[in-house]
């Protein structure tokens, strides 16, 4: 029960029950009735005035309401009940034989002997609790027990009802690392925590809106140089020293557009549509095969998501031209997996370091940093990718193959129904 609303109720429902049984219990000790060793005398000595008086007057005692009988009455001898009786009619000083039965019906008899060899048999009262009172006190605690798990129930509910909202406004966290509005409602402990988590948002979106500007101004404003510096490298009269240049100006302009693209990615807001995910990827591999790119098209089974058809295409193209620089050559497919649509590239490369797969996904990640200069690119393409991918709430797992190479997975949900964009 790791719920913390179920344990509330839980709490309340148990210290409520505890309650109920102790005090039933009291209530049960209440019902007994009084021990019959303290109310046996006195009714002893009415019998014995009975008994008495049948010896004296029988008909008198007859219609007094005395029974005379041959023999004791039936039922199962009350041992206990009997030895009380006989013991306190010897109290009165009436020495005789008696016996108590229980009838089937449930009342009780007290038969005392007289001297002529017959039986007086009279009923006695019941000193116990009434016919059917353990039923009544039973349909009392289920009542109450019902009564508590729903009171329990609604006031865990109501509790928790704060910290639901905390809940669900942790679930909706945005691309940009900030949560919605939460209301600052509830006790008072709930609404600081609220309150810190409002002012706490708001300066991640502002920290987040910043770092956005920075990149984005920087790289616009490194444009102007590398243009003059592009345009003064035209009159190195060195052709290699100038081709050297130009090549170097051509990373930074690619370094420059990559930067202004993730933080496109990571603020765009595109509509979302129905794709065909299959057609995509044959696209990609269309293209980058004219390129030169040993990238080849596996199964491609007919899939529709939900997403953005520029962006999804944008990831794709830059995982699968990661596959084909680092990894020689790649195989991608399009296949089903439950409710999600999965393409799969796998590569033939070397791979990667088992202890450094986790940072893939870091803006300008390298695998070694002697080998940066032998692949064009600025090392943004995984991290554009996954920020795509996590935009429309796909997963993108990498990992290494044995013998060798690497595989990119990329799972979306699936849309089966409905016409999709290509």
């Amino acid at each position: 029960m790791k719920s913390l609303g179920a344990r509330l109720a839980l709490l309340l429902l148990t210290a409520i029950v505890l309650v109920v049984i102790t005090s039933s219990f009291a209530a049960s000790l209440v019902m007994r009735g009084p021990r019959p060793e303290t109310t046996m005398e006195p009714m002893a000595h009415q019998l014995s005035m009975l008994a008495k008086l049948a010896e004296k007057d029988r008909a008198a005692a007859i219609s007094a309401g005395v029974v005379i009988a041959a023999a004791p009455a039936d039922g199962a001898p009350d041992e206990p009940l009997s030895g009380f009786l006989m013991e306190s009619l010897r109290r009165t000083g009436d020495v005789r034989v008696a016996t108590v039965s229980r009838q089937s019906t449930g009342t009780t008899t007290a038969s005392l002997y007289l001297p002529d060899g017959n039986w007086m048999v009279m009923l006695m009262p019941e000193l116990g609790p009434p016919p059917g009172g353990w039923k009544i006190l039973a349909g009392w605690l289920g009542l109450i027990i019902t009564g508590s798990v729903l009171i329990s129930i609604f006031a865990a509910s109501k509790i928790m009802k704060p910290l639901r909202l905390l809940e669900r406004a942790s679930t909706e966290i945005g691309p940009d690392g900030t949560l919605p509005h939460v209301p600052e409602i509830g006790p008072g402990e709930i609404r600081v925590t609220a309150r810190a988590l409002n002012e706490l948002s708001a300066r991640v979106k502002a920290a987040t809106e910043s770092r956005m500007r920075l990149v984005a101004a920087a790289g616009h404003d490194l444009r102007t140089p590398m243009t003059r510096m592009r345009l003064r490298a035209e009159f190195i009269k060195d052709e290699d020293d100038r081709l050297k240049w130009l090549a170097d100006l051509e990373e930074l302009d690619t370094i420059a557009d990559s930067a202004i693209g993730l933080v496109r990615e990571e603020i765009s807001t595109d509509s979302l549509q129905r794709v065909k995910l299959d057609t995509i990827v044959a696209n990609i591999v269309a293209e980058l095969t004219t390129m030169g790119m040993a990238i080849k098209a596996g199964e491609l089974q007919p899939a529709t998501i939900c997403a953005g058809s520029l962006a999804v295409t944008r990831a794709l193209r830059n995982l699968l031209i990661n596959a084909a620089t680092h990894g020689e050559s790649a195989i991608v497919t399009v296949t089903h997996s439950g409710d999600k649509a999965v393409v799969r590239i796998v590569d033939t490369g070397p791979g990667i370091p088992e202890e450094r797969l986790g940072q893939v996904f870091e803006p300008f990640f390298r695998i070694d940093i002697a080998r940066q200069r032998s692949f064009p690119g600025a090392g943004l393409g995984m991290a554009i990718a996954k920020e795509i991918v996590s935009r429309f709430e796909g997963e993108i797992t990498v990992r290494n193959r044995q013998p060798r190479g690497l595989e990119q997975v990329v799972a979306f949900k699936s849309r089966g129904d409905g016409p999709a964009a290509g």
